[in-house]
């Protein structure tokens, strides 16, 4: 019973990460994280440059960290798809702005399916590079989370995912899934699917029933 459940999983996850299924939903991932950071920047009143500065950033941040921190060549920097895509969001805003308000939902939805995705692409490129696991599972987290971060430091606000979101938490879930996996020594295909749906489904819970973490409070008493 076993060995078919992780069967039915590795063809799950061989059909996840087959090139072109996996482009179509990274490209959705990299459209609705760029449109979170537009719609943001559309808020604070920036101009088309600036708005799409900070959708950029907040798309392909983490993975640019990511990168540097392993000592490699930023991923966009060899294939403009990104960039291309980012400019796509741009035009996207601008033309449907009101509708893609209303949107709110699905553009959720394929932020989830991004986060989970880019979380897993960190954990599989550190792992081939031979680091730790314990660095896999934070690479993984920096490649999902650390756009919202630079996102929100560019608009002049309190990185969301440290006040009240499930957000990288869902990634470092997700992150050691996949190291217990890679430990027993299940196939990566499996890995990545058990991964997602970790990410996918804590993400989801979390906004459904507004889980969030304890907040630490301080004595905001000022000094005379």
């Amino acid at each position: 019973m076993i060995e078919d459940i992780i069967n039915i999983l590795k063809i799950m996850g061989a059909t996840l990460r087959m090139p072109t299924s996996f482009d179509i939903i990274e490209f959705i991932g990299t459209m609705a994280f760029a449109i979170s950071g537009i719609r943001l920047a559309s808020a604070k009143q920036f101009d088309w440059f600036g708005a799409y500065i900070v959708g950029t950033a907040t798309a392909i941040g983490g993975g640019t960290i990511r990168d540097i921190m392993l000592g490699i060549p930023p991923f966009w920097m060899t294939n403009p798809i990104y960039i291309i895509c980012c400019a796509l969001a741009l035009g996207w805003v601008i033309l449907f702005g009101k509708k893609i308000i209303r949107q709110t939902s699905t553009w959720f939805i394929f932020d989830t399916i991004g986060l989970a995705l880019f979380n897993i692409t960190g954990l599989e490129k550190t792992l081939n590079m031979s680091y730790p696991l314990w660095t896999a599972v934070i690479m993984g987290c920096v490649t999902g989370a650390a756009g919202g971060i630079i996102r929100d430091i560019l608009i002049n606000e309190v990185p969301l995912i440290f006040r009240k979101d499930i957000y990288a938490m869902a990634c470092i879930a997700g992150g050691i899934i996949y190291i217990i996996g890679y430990a027993a020594g299940l196939p990566a295909e499996v890995n990545a699917v058990l991964s997602a749906i970790v990410v996918i489904s804590t993400r989801i819970l979390a906004v459904k029933h507004h889980w969030q973490l304890p907040i630490l409070k301080g004595d905001h008493t000022e000094e005379k």
